[in-house]
């Protein structure tokens, strides 16, 4: 009796977040959703755990939001995996986060590539292992021709790094003639960025309740819409991704206008 029981509850459960999908679909989605993943170590620490505990059950979230997320229609979902300053960390927890990328990609590649998901990567690889390095390059080769959603891990990224590196760039140009100062825009500074090949994201989602950029995206972000939450990382459902793009459409986005 509990188990039918349990099971009519999961098939209704089912169908409300299948109600909930369709509802969503209906509105203009965001074309890129930006994500900081942050409580992996809160989450642990609640529950007795190592922190890498965290980490590997964050993993698992990041499967089952990058799946919804390509149903749903977004075109890049962008994931702060790792940031230049997290090598502060304790040496155990960074060895073990510098492992993630082969155990996740080794194990979800396939699905990525029946549901043509392409894997993309923004950040300093040459501060990366090579057996991180070596897994998400594979993952980047096994999927460049695939043309749905654009699965974009930054990871040992920081922004002010990658802005000051594009003003390097710029000055560099400028004095090999490349480019003209007054050719310099918003649009052409964008071009020496990370981003260089992706829209701004229309929505930033930051989980744990904190509320700062955390050095991501600082230039990219200028009009994106934010969406905070409470939920540790690790708790992060698609009911909550659901949540944070229906609050997106009810948003006006103006850029400064009326």
């Amino acid at each position: 009796m509990l188990n039918k029981f349990r099971l009519r509850k999961k098939q209704n459960t089912s169908s409300t977040l299948r109600d909930k999908i369709e509802q969503v679909k209906k509105a203009a989605v965001p074309e890129h959703v930006a994500i900081i993943m942050d409580g992996n170590g809160r989450w642990a620490k609640k529950r007795a755990l190592p922190r890498i505990a965290g980490h590997h059950e964050g993993m698992k979230v990041v499967r089952k939001t990058t799946k919804l997320a390509n149903e749903l229609g977004i075109k890049t979902l962008t994931l702060y995996a790792f940031s230049t300053e997290n090598w502060k960390r304790p040496k155990n927890e960074v060895e073990y986060i510098m492992k993630l990328p082969d155990e996740f990609l080794g194990t979800f590649l396939p699905e990525l590539i029946k549901e043509n998901v392409q894997v993309k990567m923004m950040g300093y690889k040459d501060q990366l292992p090579i057996h991180t390095l070596r897994a998400i390059e594979k993952a980047i080769e096994e999927t460049k021709n695939n043309n749905g959603l654009v699965l974009n891990f930054a990871l040992n990224y920081g922004s002010r790094s990658e802005i000051l590196d594009a003003v390097k760039q710029v000055l560099n140009d400028c004095n090999k003639g490349i480019i003209k100062e007054t050719e310099l825009d918003e649009k052409a500074f964008s071009s020496y960025l990370m981003t260089a090949n992706f829209t701004d994201p229309d929505l930033l989602i930051r989980t744990s309740g904190e509320m700062r950029l955390s050095n991501f995206m600082l230039w990219q972000l200028a009009y994106s819409e934010f969406w905070f939450s409470d939920v540790l990382w690790p708790d992060f459902s698609e009911d909550h991704l659901l949540e944070a793009i229906e609050a997106f459409q009810k948003r006006q986005r103006r850029y400064g206008g009326i």
